[in-house]
């Protein structure tokens, strides 16, 4: 007789999954923390999260009759980010670096789903990737893929944590795998180097992490953020790269099929240039695409700031001015262009 959860780490690592785990499908131990950490607003812009919180507690309030998650993850590999000051890069988050990755492990994700409908046609599957309202994390944790690190972010011993997530949500019950073992220890690396002091353990305030400032805030950013983001013009992975298991990890591998490589950094100067159509161009297949055409502009000046601070580039400021009274920028770019000239340039 077969052994369903062993049957399911063998499709899982045939369709190129890093890695892969079963848990229960049980209400969250976190409800007072999200609640708290909502009536605090440190989920800034991202008003979304307050939607469906009954959901996110309660996978079988996501899909009725729930009894397990099967949750994997895609390793992506690491890419180059050097940069040189001529002309001036703004830097990408790794995940961005590669095809979205929604689209990407959805499709091997119904893949599994369809495989596992077929030997159990009575149950229910639904493929969740990052958007569905589901603590993604504690589930991981829960299935043995990796512990929540102090930044928040799944963490596996063999793996690091530049990993993506999906799951399975399955009326099928299921054996569970055991769950990971939080390592992180007395290790505070990745609160001490996060230059805008967002992290306390296992708590992140959005308004204040590069990521969302540079991903999720749709409005000006804060001058007191602006030195801090450094030459970040999407994401950040500084929290990441700091963690001495993603030191420890091998050397990631050729990642599955439909991921295709993309510009690990951007010139400053292009991307101040841009209208809507380089923008979309440029964004194509791209989980960047989300950094509308008012939003890029706005990090790339402020990248173009902390470049113009120690390195002399009369283009690029040339450029600056011109945007900072240009009618046919959004409002936004026009004032993060002022702020540049009078504060960094």
């Amino acid at each position: 007789m077969s052994d369903p959860t062993r049957d399911i780490h063998a499709l899982a690592a045939e369709l190129g999954f890093a890695d892969c785990g079963i848990c229960d499908a049980a209400p969250s131990n976190y409800t007072d923390a999200l609640h708290d950490w909502l009536e605090a607003g440190k989920h800034g812009d991202m008003t979304w999260l307050t939607n469906h919180v009954d959901k996110r507690l309660d996978p079988t309030a996501l899909l009725p009759g729930a009894r397990s998650i099967i949750c994997v993850a895609d390793r992506l590999p690491a890419a180059p980010t050097e940069l040189t000051s001529d002309p001036p890069l703004g830097r990408i988050a790794r995940y961005a670096q590669v095809s979205d990755y929604h689209k990407v492990m959805k499709k091997r994700l119904f893949q599994l789903a369809d495989a596992l409908r077929d030997q159990h046609p009575d149950e229910r599957f639904k493929v969740c990737v990052d958007t569905a309202p589901l603590l993604e994390r504690e589930h991981a944790q829960r299935a043995g893929l990796g512990w929540v690190g102090k930044h928040t972010l799944t963490l596996s011993q063999s793996l690091g944590s530049h990993i993506m997530l999906g799951e399975i949500v399955t009326t099928l019950a299921l054996p569970a795998d055991p769950p990971a073992t939080d390592r992180c220890g007395s290790c505070t690396r990745c609160i001490d180097a996060c230059p805008t002091d967002a992290i306390t353990p296992r708590s992140v305030d959005a308004t204040r992490c590069i990521s969302y400032l540079t991903i999720e805030h749709r409005s000006p950013i804060a001058p007191e953020f602006h030195e801090a983001i450094g030459d970040w013009l999407y994401g950040c992975d500084i929290c990441q790269d700091v963690c001495p298991y993603v030191a420890k990890a091998p050397p990631p591998p050729v990642p599955p099929r439909g991921y295709e490589r993309h510009r690990a950094n951007l010139p400053i100067a292009e991307v101040l240039d841009w209208d809507e159509d380089a923008r979309r161009q440029a964004f194509t297949r791209s989980a960047m695409k989300r950094a509308k055409l008012d939003m890029i502009k706005r990090n790339a000046l402020i990248v173009a700031g902390n470049h113009l601070r120690q390195h002399d580039h009369p283009h690029l400021r040339e450029r600056v001015e011109r945007i900072a009274t240009n009618p046919d920028e959004s409002p936004m770019v026009r004032e993060t262009a002022k702020i540049v000239l009078a504060t960094r340039v």
